[in-house]
Formats: structure tokens, C-alpha cells, sequence
């Protein structure tokens, strides 16, 4: 039996926030990664050494740093071992909880994301906040933490640069 259900169409609003968001996905942030790439790092790899400097004592669950990064447990240990090798995060036991493991920021990861951070964030205002004006960088911002709380469990790990 075919599904008669009516699709929920885009209004002409949300087609024109759909492009947009469409442009900054396939534009804006290939361009911040070919930046970090320049400096031998992934997006991802800035993401997790960026959320682990926000977090508490720079240490999370390798479970909530997996949820912040949006991906699985064993895809986020091989993106850890290319951090872990150069010394930037450190793996370690839960004190609380020895069958978990704990990802900290080392005094490394600190200092490449200190180096790095001012380039990223050049980037992000040349691309994303540049053509705004205040106001609608207020709206955007309303419009994105509302959508960054629906989509996630931790939205407070998402807040790096």
C-alpha cells in the first residue's frame, strides 16, 4: 500500500535558510578545513581538541567526547590516535569508573590549539559573520543554539571556536 501522506513542503523562507545553510555546509566550512589541513589537522581533530579545552579539568568520558564529536566510540578512537601520538590528548583511566577511559588535553594539544585558534576564528568571521550585521548575527545565533539543543544531548561541549 503507497504512503498517501502529504509531504511537509519547504515554505519559501525555509527554502531560502535551507540554501543558505546548504552554501555555508559546502562552501564555508571546506574552506576553514583546507585551512586546518595546512597545519596537518582535520576539522574533527580541532573540534575534539577545542571541546576538551572547554571542558571541566580539560577531561571527558571518551563516551560524551564521542557524543560532542558526533560519532561512534570506535571512530572516535582512531581519529584520538593521530592526537595521541603527537601528544596533544592523553588516554586514561576513569578514576571514578575503571571500565571507562578518560581523554585529557595536553599541555601540546593546548598550545597547537592556542596557534591555531586565531586562524580558525579568522576564518569563521570572514566567512560566517562578515556579511552579517548584529542583528542578524543575533537571529542566527537564537536560530542555531535552539537547533544545536534539539540536536544534542551535550550542547555545553559544543561551544568551542
Amino acid at each position: 500500500m503507497a504512503d498517501t501522506t502529504e509531504p511537509r513542503w519547504l515554505d519559501e523562507t525555509q527554502k531560502e535558510t535551507w540554501r543558505g545553510l546548504r552554501a555555508v555546509m559546502f562552501r564555508a566550512f571546506p574552506e576553514m578545513e583546507r585551512t586546518l589541513k595546512a597545519h596537518n589537522l582535520l576539522a574533527i581533530h580541532y573540534h575534539i581538541l577545542a571541546v576538551l579545552s572547554n571542558a571541566p579539568e580539560q577531561t571527558l568520558r571518551l563516551t560524551e567526547l564521542a557524543d560532542a564529536a558526533n560519532t561512534s566510540q570506535s571512530r572516535l578512537t582512531h581519529r584520538l590516535r593521530v592526537l595521541v601520538k603527537r601528544s596533544e590528548v592523553a588516554i586514561s583511566e576513569d578514576p571514578n569508573d575503571r571500565r571507562a577511559k578518560n581523554a585529557t588535553l595536553t599541555t601540546a594539544g593546548r598550545k597547537r590549539l592556542e596557534h591555531l585558534t586565531p586562524i580558525h576564528i579568522e576564518d569563521v568571521q570572514r566567512l560566517i559573520f562578515d556579511p552579517l550585521t548584529p542583528e542578524q548575527t543575533k537571529a542566527l545565533a537564537d536560530a542555531m543554539t535552539t537547533i544545536a539543543d534539539h540536536l544534542c544531548q551535550h550542547p555545553e561541549f559544543l561551544n568551542p571556536s
